[in-house]
C-alpha cells in the first residue's frame, strides 16, 4: 500500500478515536482502515496501536511515530502549496535556449518586456546555434529555426525569419550595386560556416531561380562576426533580418537585390510536454507567441 496514504489513515484514526470514525471521515471501510495500519506495522516491524475489544491505545512506538507522521504530512502539504503557487503565479528561474542572432536581437527585448511584467521571474538565456536537447540540458523552452519540429515537443510557430543579402556602403561604392544575383559570383562572398563549405544562396523572382555558390576567403561560425566583416567592407553576406535590421537602420550595411527573394526560415518556440506547465513557462510561451507570432 501507499505509505503516505497509510500515514494519513493512521493519523486520522488517532484523531477520530476509532477505526469506524476514521472510516467515515475518510470515506473508507473500517476493514480498509485496519489494512492501512497493519501495512505500516508490517513495514516498521512494530505495533502502533494496542487493540482491545473496548478501546484502542497508542503504543510507545506508535506515539512517537504519530508525531513524525504529522511532520511528514505537514511537509507534504507545504510542498503541494509551493507547487500550486508556482503554477498560479509566474516565479522562479526560466531557462531558455535560442540561436545566437535571433536570441540576441529578437528574443532578448521580448524577455525584457516579460520580466518587467513578472518581477518574480529570473531568466537564464543560453545562445547557441546548435540544436539543444531541452530535457537533457535542463531547459524550459527554446527557439528552433526549422520547418520540422520533433513530435515529442510542444511547438508554436512564430513569424518567419527573412534572409537578406547586404554589403557596406564602402564596398558598394567600390564595386557598384549588383542588378542581378549572377553578378555576385565575381565578388567575395562571406560564408556562414554553420551552413557548410559548399553553400549556395538561392535567389528567386517569380518563376526565376538563381543559385549563387558561396566563395570567398573569409568564413566564420558567428553571425555577428560575419556582419562585422561586411561592415568592414570585406565582402557580401547573407544573414537573417533579426541580425541585420539594426545595422541597416544605422546605415552600416545596405540591402542588395531588393527585387529578389532569399528563402525564409521557419521559427518556432518549443517546450517539453507537461500536463500542468508552471505559470512562468505557460505565461512566457504565450507572451512570445503574442509578440513574435
Amino acid at each position: 500500500m501507499d505509505k503516505l496514504r497509510a500515514m494519513e489513515v493512521f493519523v486520522a484514526t488517532i484523531d477520530a478515536g476509532s477505526f469506524a470514525a476514521a472510516a467515515t471521515a475518510l470515506n473508507l471501510s473500517a476493514v480498509m482502515v485496519g489494512k492501512h495500519i497493519q501495512s505500516l506495522e508490517a513495514q516498521l516491524g512494530a505495533r502502533l496501536i494496542d487493540r482491545t475489544t473496548r478501546r484502542h491505545r497508542l503504543t510507545e512506538i506508535g506515539a512517537a511515530y504519530l508525531e513524525r507522521c504529522r511532520d511528514v504530512l505537514a511537509s507534504v502539504q507545504t510542498a503541494d502549496g509551493v507547487a500550486d503557487a508556482l503554477r498560479a503565479v509566474p516565479m522562479g528561474t526560466l531557462r531558455i535556449t535560442a540561436p545566437v542572432s535571433f536570441g540576441a536581437h529578437r528574443l532578448t527585448p521580448v524577455i525584457g518586456e516579460y520580466m518587467a511584467m513578472h518581477p518574480h521571474v529570473e531568466v537564464d538565456l543560453s545562445l547557441n546555434d546548435r540544436v539543444v536537447d531541452l530535457a537533457e540540458e535542463g531547459f524550459d523552452c527554446g527557439i528552433r529555426m526549422s520547418r520540422t519540429i520533433d513530435d515529442s515537443l510542444i511547438a508554436r510557430q512564430l513569424a518567419p525569419s527573412r534572409m537578406l543579402a547586404v554589403a557596406s556602403p564602402g564596398w558598394i561604392a567600390s564595386h557598384g550595386m549588383p542588378g542581378h544575383p549572377s553578378e555576385l559570383e565575381k565578388y567575395p562572398l562571406l560564408n556562414f560556416a554553420a551552413w557548410g563549405p559548399r553553400h549556395v544562396w538561392r535567389f528567386t523572382q517569380g518563376d526565376d531561380v538563381v543559385n549563387v555558390p558561396v566563395h570567398g576567403r573569409f568564413s566564420t561560425n558567428n553571425g555577428q562576426a560575419l556582419l562585422s566583416a561586411a561592415m568592414a567592407g570585406i565582402g557580401v553576406i547573407v544573414q537573417s533580418d533579426a541580425l541585420l535590421a539594426p545595422a541597416i537602420a544605422a546605415g552600416h550595411v545596405l540591402p542588395l537585390l531588393p527585387d529578389w527573394e532569399l528563402p525564409t526560415r521557419a521559427v518556432h518556440i518549443v517546450r517539453r510536454p507537461e500536463a500542468r506547465p508552471s505559470a512562468k513557462l505557460r505565461s512566457f510561451f504565450d507572451f512570445v507567441v503574442t509578440r513574435l507570432g
